[in-house]
């Protein structure tokens, strides 16, 4: 009897293509956690011991893809009061989108939860963690925390991004900061879709300085103030953190009936305080991403009577990306941050069509 030859149809993987997509990724590490592929688990990494012999942990939520793709960390929160970058990643990790992940993400949504307890910036020892990269086993409560979050995040990690926001009683308008020497960083912070950008550079004992060493992309979002959130920095995070993953292809391209608007975002190399003239009670009188010329009116300063008014002038020719909230102020303190841009009223439109953007998705307008 003759043998049949089974036909290979053209959709039929080769032998070696089958052999191929049956690889089983392999799984990542964490602590004492092991993360299979396909899987998503949220861990704690065991910090420190409180004096109330309460034991303090570091809470981890990792997806990790079926297949191969960056690890991408998203962190918050570094400083414990600035808290829009813990609901940036309470969105994203709802998000369906993630079911289709390749790669993994690694999202810390409080790395400082000693700060993020106590609503403030600081560690007990009144440390900045951000300046305390990459820490010690064996050094102060914050170097110890900093070395944490090296060995089992930063380590574990191809690319970053960190989450910020003005500092207690600042505002700042949603921006990334980068080094944008680093051509991967310039492609993301492009990608990532705000209206400004600061080619910033390098803090010691900084995050990103860290990453650098390490050779990872990083990015720092900064927008919004501290102990506030705020629906346009929020939004804009989520969705860059999504252009971020879809640029990095660990997230599908997205799928457009039309072409979508897009903002082209402004670099700037150099950024500067405009500091208080004399001490007083302030008005400000431009609104953040506004246009500015070096002489213009940025605030006036009064006394409590109203009997002598001092104006606070800007220094430099460029847009207000920061300034403070709060009305009382000292001589010397800083109040207006500029990007410096030799043609700041074309970044001012853009930032309003940026604002524009959000309109409809959030029923509001920056103010």
């Amino acid at each position: 009897m003759a043998l049949l030859k089974k036909m290979q149809s053209p959709l039929t993987p080769k032998p070696e293509e089958k052999a191929e997509s049956n690889i089983v990724r392999a799984p990542i590490k964490i602590g004492n956690y092991v993360i299979s592929a396909g899987q998503r688990a949220t861990v704690d990494l065991e910090m420190t011991k409180l004096y109330t012999h309460s034991d303090m942990l570091l809470p981890v939520h990792i997806i990790h893809g079926k297949k191969s793709g960056p690890r991408l960390f998203v962190s918050a929160a570094i400083h414990g009061d600035e808290i829009n970058g813990v609901e940036i990643v309470r969105r994203l990790l709802k998000m369906q989108l993630l079911k289709r992940l390749r790669g993994t993400l690694i999202a810390v949504p409080v790395v400082n939860v000693h700060g993020f307890i106590h609503q403030t910036r600081y560690l007990p020892d009144r440390r900045d963690l951000n300046r305390s990269f990459p820490g010690s086993s064996e050094g102060s409560l914050t170097a110890r925390i900093a070395k944490l979050f090296v060995d089992h995040i930063v380590h574990n990690s191809t690319h970053g991004i960190d989450l910020h926001t003005g500092a207690t009683h600042r505002v700042n308008l949603p921006q990334i900061r980068a080094n944008l020497a680093d051509p991967e960083n310039e492609r993301l912070a492009n990608a990532f879709g705000v209206p400004v950008i600061i080619n910033s550079a390098l803090r010691d004992g900084s995050l990103r300085m860290y990453a650098d060493a390490c050779k990872i992309p990083m990015l720092l979002y900064e927008a919004g103030e501290a102990l506030r959130f705020d629906e346009v920095s929020i939004g804009a995070g989520v969705r860059g953190i999504v252009h971020v993953m879809r640029t990095l292809e660990m997230l599908p391209p997205q799928e457009l009936k039309k072409p979508k608007k897009h903002v082209t975002p402004f670099t700037a190399n150099t950024s500067a305080w405009v500091r208080a003239p004399e001490g007083g009670v302030m008005r400000v009188t431009v609104k953040l991403g506004s246009g500015v010329r070096t002489g213009d009116t940025l605030g006036i300063i009064s006394d409590p009577f109203g009997e002598k008014e001092v104006q606070v002038l800007s220094n430099y020719n460029g847009v207000v990306i920061g300034h403070t909230n709060l009305p009382l102020v000292n001589e010397g303190d800083a109040l207006f941050h500029i990007a410096r841009f030799a043609k700041p009223g074309e970044v001012a439109e853009g930032v309003d069509a940026f604002n524009f953007l959000f309109q409809d998705e959030l029923g509001q307008q920056y103010p």
